[in-house]
């Protein structure tokens, strides 16, 4: 069964399941102690911390192991802050960073730079955006859901020309490879490259100021309380050298599969847009969305097939609302499928994959009643459409069934109550060449006025 869903967490790295199952035997005795087994287990712990520290390019007593990605990222981000209270307490990040940034920013001044199509930032706009009282800058090196790889060394150069500390959340691009740039903070996580879960990577380069809002502690610097998973922490830095080594080979082969991806769907399904920067990405991630599908369903429908897949759509989230880096993005959110191979990914799944998908999202469509192509009938005046109620992605459908029911130059107003439809509507739009004129409050929801081109 393919598993296509490497982005959230990568199957564990045979070097990390040989290098966990030896380091039980001798790493389970406490690092801080002066006798025999002790000893052992420090040995295990700071070889773990050099190997990472190489990889990442920093000097070993810069990195600390925390007991996940997520909180190397609160740590970092709270520390920072606090070292640099007599700055300010300003926070700059992107609008496509992880939630585990944006939750922790919460309650502080913050500015969201904004990013383009692609989803990425331009660094002449970050700049920017940095004040007097900017205490830390935040920027991932590459997004999680649509791959692209943000301008990390020349962001961090106007986050130096500023004297502002950079943050950067490594935690989808440090498996293929180091990120550049005169950064001054690094955060990753090893299950995202094949380590065991439960291990994060700080780091913070000597001269930034830093102050843990950690209870007191002796061990990683005072930075990451609590006693160390030594045999996860070896494994973790074992796998991190060994996908490092096969990175470029490996990364050539993916691109050339995700080239196959992204060329081939919306050749092979209607309707389709593929997302995400086709040159500066990730060599194993591609995100396209289909219009009039329910994300949930594909993904069942994938899964059924056997295939695990992913989705930023807010058709398969609890709070049915746009994935944020998709709604910052503008770019279509409902249908949303995110493929991110891992490592050893064979070229016959992915064919496989081709084929599946266009009969699972032609029937996905089917069901909810889609329109097809090239169905139209003349009409006069303009029409409202009552979509109240409904989720994505039926204020979409609602509405491209009757457009050809208005001349051109009409127009045909949704009445939606869905979050989703405050980017799927604009987002229909562009790919059907039709003209969005706006959005105004409604006595319930919101009225979506879109006017036919032809």
């Amino acid at each position: 069964m393919p598993y296509f869903d490497a982005a959230s967490s990568a199957p564990l790295h045979p070097v990390a399941r040989q290098a966990l199952q030896a380091s039980l035997d001798e790493g389970w005795a406490d690092p801080a102690r002066l006798y025999r087994e002790g000893r052992r287990a420090r040995l295990l712990l700071d070889a773990a911390r050099e190997a990472a520290a190489d990889a990442v390019g920093c000097r070993p007593d810069e990195l600390v192991f925390t007991p996940s990605g997520t909180r190397a990222l609160h740590a970092g981000i709270a520390g920072a802050l606090a070292g640099r209270r007599r700055a300010g307490s300003h926070l700059v990040v992107s609008a496509v960073e992880h939630s585990a940034v944006l939750h922790a920013a919460e309650g502080r001044p913050v500015t969201e730079v904004p990013v383009d199509r692609w989803g990425a930032v331009s660094p002449g706009v970050f700049g920017e955006a940095l004040r007097e009282d900017t205490a830390l800058a935040c920027l991932q090196s590459a997004n999680h859901e649509v791959g692209t790889e943000q301008p990390v060394a020349e962001v961090a150069e106007r986050c130096r020309a500023a004297g502002v500390p950079l943050l950067v959340d490594a935690a989808q691009s440090l498996g293929w490879g180091p990120v550049a740039g005169d950064w001054s903070l690094l955060t990753a996580s090893a299950h995202k490259w094949g380590g065991p879960a439960g291990v994060g990577l700080l780091v913070v380069r000597k001269g930034v100021r830093f102050a843990s809002q950690d209870p007191a502690d002796e061990r990683e610097s005072g930075r990451a309380p609590g006693f160390e998973n030594i045999p996860a922490i070896v494994a973790a830095a074992a796998s991190l050298r060994a996908v490092r080594d096969s990175a470029d080979t490996e990364a050539r082969r993916l691109r050339g599969l995700v080239d196959r991806i992204r060329t081939r769907v919306p050749e092979l399904v209607p309707d389709v847009e593929v997302v995400g920067d086709p040159v500066r990405r990730l060599p194993h991630l591609v995100t396209f969305s289909c219009l009039y599908v329910d994300g949930e369903t594909v993904l069942h429908e994938l899964d059924r097939a056997g295939f695990s897949v992913s989705s930023g759509s807010s058709c398969t989230s609890s709070t049915l609302t746009p994935s944020h880096v998709l709604r910052a993005m503008g770019v279509l959110s409902e249908g949303n499928v995110r493929v991110s191979l891992p490592p050893g990914t064979a070229e016959e799944d992915v064919d496989r994959f081709l084929e599946v998908l266009p009969g699972v999202v032609a029937g996905v469509r089917g069901r909810l009643g889609a329109p097809v192509a090239g169905e139209t009938s003349p009409g006069t005046g303009s029409l409202v459409v009552d979509a109240l109620g409904k989720r994505c992605p039926v204020p979409v459908i609602e509405l491209a069934k009757v457009i050809g029911d208005v001349p051109v130059g009409g127009t045909v107003t949704v009445l939606a109550d869905d979050e989703a439809a405050r980017l799927d509507i604009p987002a229909w739009c562009g790919m059907r060449d039709q003209e969005y004129v706006g959005e105004s409050p409604a006595p319930v929801g919101t009225a979506y006025v879109v006017r036919r081109r032809g």
